[in-house]
């Protein structure tokens, strides 16, 4: 059966976890300590009046943060208020699932894709190219069920990098970079059906991943490897709090 988009919510919790995670009226609020917009976003867990709105808001900026909100499906009520009080839509994203054994097909030639773990210094350079610093990799470290990184190299240096983690019987990829001069030889969709077998191995029943709606070339890729676009979710945020 296909994981639903309630189980995948829970999985981007488990395997792009925040810093701290509390409760406050129908909110749940995640302090993100830097590891960006998953992990600092707060997310309604039931019906929110404008006082429970004023409560979250104050909360995140006691916490040094932006005024952040995680629309799901089923929000339509809080997207509504939110825009009314001039929040902006961002970054719209798509979920995608399916089964490892539809992605494990074959694995990549030799010494294109390589699962490692501690991360080695090229991926962290790698990822810092991409603007994946020290506060995503601390959300990487915090993990508590089984995980790797992969390493790519096409034409003999490195190509790029990727993290893979498992919770609830589900493995979910995150921080895909592929460095520019490497992309479009067909890196990130090694990475995809390697991170498959490697699911398959730890247990895990399904490869999930998330992916911004205006991605197009990852969109067209997570799709072309059979992956099932089972959700969407997008952000508000407060237009004082905008870059």
């Amino acid at each position: 059966m296909t994981p639903d988009a309630a189980r995948l919510y829970d999985l981007i919790d488990g395997t792009w976890p925040a810093a701290e995670v509390r409760r406050q009226g129908p909110f749940l609020l995640r302090r993100g300590d830097g590891g960006g917009q998953r992990v600092s976003a707060a997310s309604a867990l039931g019906p929110v009046a404008d006082d429970d709105i004023d409560a979250a808001e104050a909360a995140m900026q006691a916490m040094g943060q932006s005024r952040l909100f995680q629309i799901r499906a089923g929000d339509d009520a809080l997207d509504t208020a939110l825009a009314g009080r001039g929040y902006a839509v961002v970054d719209p994203v798509n979920l995608y699932v399916a089964p490892v054994d539809a992605v494990a097909t074959h694995r990549p030639p030799p010494v294109t894709a390589f699962c490692v773990w501690e991360p080695l210094a090229i991926q962290i350079d790698i990822w810092a190219k991409g603007g994946i610093g020290p506060g995503r990799l601390a959300v990487m470290e915090r993990v508590k069920g089984p995980k790797t990184s992969i390493l790519g190299r096409i034409n003999d240096h490195p190509g790029g990098t990727a993290f893979v983690a498992i919770h609830d019987s589900i493995a979910m990829v995150h921080a895909v970079e592929v460095l520019p001069h490497q992309r479009k030889q067909g890196m990130a969709g090694w990475f995809m059906r390697l991170a498959a077998f490697w699911a398959r191995d730890n247990g895990a029943s399904h490869l999930a991943v998330v992916c911004t709606q205006a991605n197009t070339g990852a969109n067209a890729l997570y799709a072309s490897l059979g992956m099932a676009l089972v959700g969407q979710y997008h952000y508000r945020k407060h237009p004082d709090d905008m870059e």
